[in-house]
């Protein structure tokens, strides 16, 4: 358990005990202008008897004493004030349950996206929904870098053709699923931002060679301009809560090596890539997220107990 979720816990249940000790509370508002306070009382004849929250113990005096009026307004008043708390601190409660879904938005029962961004892949293994973080290659360069991308381009020298190439016959994340969901939640690029998201980012599917995959060619005009050749498969995209972006593929993938690229003008996109495969018969991915089932609690049900926070004055 994280160090910040156990010191919220610990307030809250703290919080809690002041707020049920103030709620026995009440007060016996006297003609003089003072109080006694009790937890209870109940009157006999002349007198009132009363349990003083001070003393802990039984005490009486003579009811006429007692100004019952203000006392029932002093009840009236303090019920609403307690309403009125506990409305604030349950709207407080649910802004932040909204705060923190929009930005690691369930994409799955039991499966949310995690703070600091990243490129993920959702897929479907033994009937099980499984998270599996995609890192950016390029060549040797492989590396977890989050919502802080790399980005490079080619600078159109030497040929007249270059080809994109990645190392290893098989990527590292392989999807048992045809279907696989992708979320991004990067670093935005100013030069991108005209582009529609299905323009922004795209899958591609590259083709194996001997010992690497090729993702694409680079055509260089005698003037340097530069254009990129590659099988795009078309997908669906859609913003989400936050900074996230869904893509998923319109058809199902067949087996084999692909790659999320990042465009960044309508004819160039960013060489370092996010590689995955399909291969529904491969091993299941070690580093994979996968739902956590609910603890069974001491109430014999299979829900876990909610503590709503409660603030003092």
């Amino acid at each position: 358990m994280r160090l910040r979720t156990y010191i919220l816990i610990v307030s809250l249940v703290a919080g809690w005990c002041v707020f049920a000790h103030a709620q026995g509370t009440k007060r016996l508002i006297l003609k003089d202008g003072s109080y006694q306070s009790a937890n209870k009382w109940e009157v006999k004849g002349d007198r009132v008897r009363y349990y003083s929250a001070e003393r802990a113990d039984w005490e009486e005096m003579p009811a006429s004493l007692v100004d019952w009026k203000a006392t029932e307004a002093y009840e009236k008043d303090a019920a609403s004030d307690k309403n009125t708390e506990l409305e604030k601190v349950l709207k407080e409660d649910k802004e932040d349950a909204e705060k923190e879904a929009a930005a690691n938005p369930e994409v799955a029962p039991g499966v949310r996206l995690p703070d600091g961004g990243g490129v993920f892949l959702l897929e479907t293994h033994r009937g099980q929904p499984q998270l599996n973080e995609l890192v950016q290659t390029n060549g040797e360069i492989n590396k977890q870098t989050g919502k802080n991308i790399l980005r490079a381009t080619i600078n159109p020298i030497a040929s007249a053709k270059q080809s994109i190439e990645l190392k290893g016959l098989h990527a590292r994340v392989q999807s048992h699923t045809g279907y696989p969901e992708i979320y991004l939640d990067i670093d935005s690029d100013t030069q991108t931002q005209k582009l529609d998201l299905s323009d922004h980012f795209r899958i591609v599917r590259m083709t194996e060679k001997k010992d690497y995959r090729l993702l694409g060619n680079l055509k260089i005009s005698m003037i340097g301009n530069v254009s990129q050749e590659g099988t795009y498969v078309k997908v669906q995209a859609e913003k989400l809560t936050g900074d996230w972006i869904k893509l998923k593929p319109v058809t199902p993938l067949a087996p084999g090596e692909y790659a999320v690229v990042e465009m960044l003008t309508p004819k160039e996109m960013n060489l370092y890539v996010w590689d995955f495969g399909v291969n529904p018969n491969a091993p299941e991915n070690p580093t994979s997220w996968k739902p956590v089932a609910p603890k069974e609690n001491k109430t014999g049900t299979g829900e876990s107990p909610v503590l709503v926070p409660h603030k003092k004055n």
